[in-house]
């Protein structure tokens, strides 16, 4: 347990999907660790890879002296190029060296965890190479919790293994998601002022949010009831979690999004629904 209760939800919901990782990642054949991902250009050892080397490096762990090579086409920018050295350094890692670097990983990080001192609004580092140097403890751990469940799921579906689509880091997912949706409706997609969108979410994880454009263009979540929204976009949770993180087109799952009211706002806010931090 940490010293602050209000991280420990956190903590636990990043330790049940990290344990997850493990038990599907464990039993592997060599060929299975190179199944792709919905996430470009990585495959299920890239996944593990970036977990590990992410949390290597909030361990204070140095990172890897390593030049990537060229052509890699799904490096387009500096934040990218640094996620990726964490990647490619192991990717001639066998099976079982991936699982023990893993198992040893989660085994130093849940120690660190435990003996954590520092209270929710700490300001720790960031793992990222631009924006926020630093950021507070608790929206750290909250972001981990969630990075880890989805990259859990991305697994998931990439070894038809599916699963834990209700659990802690489900709920910490959904708040994240819910926390980018003012903006994805307000800037992004150019909603008009007084105006709202009604998201219906159904399944493992079940829930209807308003998101209300004021006069001034600025927009706010709320979970009432919104009588004459502009637009309505109802879908289950497995596919809003997809198309928020940032791994599906709208397209490709058009058929799985029910729309009612404006057709062409929710079209704008499905093509800027990824909110991934």
């Amino acid at each position: 347990m940490t010293d602050h209760p209000s991280l420990q939800p956190y903590v636990d919901a990043w330790t049940q999907s990290m344990e997850a990782i493990s038990e599907l990642v464990t039993p592997l054949v060599e060929g299975e660790w190179n199944g792709r991902t919905e996430c470009p250009g990585w495959s299920v050892r890239d996944v593990v890879s970036h977990i590990i080397g992410i949390e290597c490096e909030l361990l204070g762990d140095p990172r890897p002296i390593h030049s990537l090579p060229r052509d890699i086409y799904h490096v387009r920018d500096e934040v990218s190029r640094h996620m990726e050295v964490q990647v490619d350094v192991r990717r001639h890692h066998t099976g079982p060296e991936m699982t023990s670097e893993f198992e040893y990983t989660l085994i130093r990080r849940s120690r660190q965890l435990r003996n954590e001192k520092r209270g929710p609004e700490a300001e720790v580092s960031s793992v990222l190479p631009f924006g926020p140097r630093k950021l507070p403890l608790e929206r750290q751990l909250m972001l981990r919790a969630f990075d880890v469940w989805v990259h859990e799921q991305d697994l998931r579906r990439a070894l038809d293994k599916p699963g834990n689509l209700d659990s802690p880091g489900a709920h910490v997912a959904r708040d994240v998601f819910l926390a980018g949706l003012p903006k994805v409706v307000a800037k992004d997609a150019g909603a008009p002022p007084n105006s709202a969108v009604v998201f219906d979410v159904s399944g493992p994880v079940e829930f209807m949010r308003t998101v209300r454009v004021d006069q001034s263009g600025n927009g706010s979540v709320d979970g009432s009831v919104s009588l004459g929204p502009a637009a309505t976009l109802a879908m289950d949770w497995e596919i809003y979690s997809r198309l928020a993180a940032g791994r599906v087109r709208a397209e490709a799952v058009a058929e799985q999004v029910k729309v009612d009211g404006d057709a062409e706002l929710a079209a704008a806010v499905l093509r800027h629904f990824s909110v991934t931090p």
